[in-house]
């Protein structure tokens, strides 16, 4: 028979080795599907998914407006939250239908940036956001659900011949006035 204490260390240990058991299923788990990449075409006002150089989805965005414009450049995924809660200046809103980030917020390398969505989506293909990707809360949790932290995750602000492959050959359209908000 075993004493109290042995029996604790033993349920402790299998414990442990359950929980590593557990990370290294989700380590494989993570690194089995091949990297994805997000394009925002900032003048189209659009994100694809790719996956290698097939697009796998693509969705409406809003992006900064002309006084906050979004930064262009190269950046990765560094947080994931679902029912993010905003905090403003002397003022923080809880996660739920008038929060500006919406359900889902995906944080760029790029501090203070990040792909998230909204309690406006009337915003949506308008140059609307204090420089963050904004999007309807129903894409931006699909788009949750497509990528991990580590992605790369590409601002473009000029339309190139890959963000033409990407989005269509198209002109962007032009810009359409800000609206207020995040």
């Amino acid at each position: 028979m075993l004493t109290r204490n042995q029996q604790i260390r033993r349920l402790a240990a299998l414990t442990g080795a359950l929980v590593m058991a557990a990370a290294e299923a989700l380590a494989q788990d993570r690194t089995s599907r091949p990297a994805r990449r997000i394009v925002v075409s900032i003048p189209d006002r659009k994100l694809a998914v790719l996956e290698g150089a097939r697009v796998l989805r693509v969705f409406p965005t809003a992006v900064g407006a002309s006084a906050s414009p979004s930064p262009t450049g190269s950046y990765r995924i560094v947080a994931r939250i679902p029912d993010p809660t905003w905090y403003g200046k002397g003022k923080t809103v809880p996660p739920g239908k008038n929060n500006p980030l919406g359900t889902r917020w995906l944080g760029l390398s790029i501090k203070g940036y990040g792909i998230h969505g909204t309690n406006a989506p009337s915003s949506i293909g308008h140059n609307a956001s204090h420089g963050c990707i904004r999007m309807r809360n129903r894409d931006v949790e699909q788009l949750f659900d497509m990528v991990q932290e580590g992605d790369a995750v590409e601002l473009v602000g000029e339309r190139s011949a890959e963000v033409a492959q990407i989005f269509g050959a198209g002109e962007a359209s032009p810009v359409i006035s800000a609206v207020a908000g995040q």
